[in-house]
């Protein structure tokens, strides 16, 4: 394994229970791998909304595109790169709302492309980013995962697997709000036994 690229989507920049979870899980894979690279990227600063103008660029063949058209699509293509880089991924959420961060989302919907990370076929939509894994660190103030209001864990799972990632694991600290410290010990033990081999290992 070479790189890994995290994902942070919390809010809060200082304090984040995730972040915090996220840490420790990097520090694994870094004493494991100790020359792994590292791809940090912090969105809680915010990412752009996909409009009618990135949704024109989109569809326009890539041999056709305009200047501005290629403009439009830059950060994408910069966030597609960052995964097809990566042997694995890390997101590190809260839910807010029942749901992910707006800006994870905002993220979801620039990394989704087709022809770059899934393709139609006559068979139904298939993923193109394979051989890769995503550990995905949830936190919740008083949902429990997997109840019938989390419309996080299965939302993500679905969302890597349409491009091809089949290979995920949930570390979840859930209901923090009712019992802080139980639920993080719970998520620091899952990190203790979290596999560090690879998919294509």
């Amino acid at each position: 394994m070479k790189q890994i690229l995290r994902i942070d989507a919390s809010a809060n920049a200082s304090n984040s229970s995730s972040k915090k979870l996220g840490n420790k899980l990097t520090e694994k894979f870094q004493q494991s791998y100790p020359d792994i690279r590292i791809n940090q990227r912090n969105i809680n600063h915010g990412l752009p909304f996909v409009d009618e103008h990135w949704v024109n660029a989109n569809v326009t063949p890539a041999d056709q595109r305009t200047v501005e058209q290629k403009q439009q699509l830059e950060l994408s293509d910069t966030l597609i790169a960052e995964l097809q880089q990566a042997d694995r991924i890390i997101i590190t959420t809260p839910m807010y709302n029942f749901g992910v961060p707006a800006v994870l989302k905002a993220w979801i919907d620039l990394v989704c492309r087709a022809g770059v990370t899934f393709q139609y076929t006559n068979e139904g939509p298939v993923g193109l980013l394979k051989n890769k894994q995503v550990d995905i660190i949830i936190t919740t103030g008083g949902v429990p995962l997997q109840s019938p209001v989390d419309f996080v864990s299965d939302y993500l799972k679905q969302v890597f697997r349409f491009i091809g990632i089949e290979h995920i694991t949930i570390i979840s600290a859930d209901q923090m709000a009712i019992d802080a410290d139980t639920s993080l010990k719970k998520a620091q033990q899952q990190i203790d036994d979290l596999s560090i081999l690879t998919a294509a290992a």
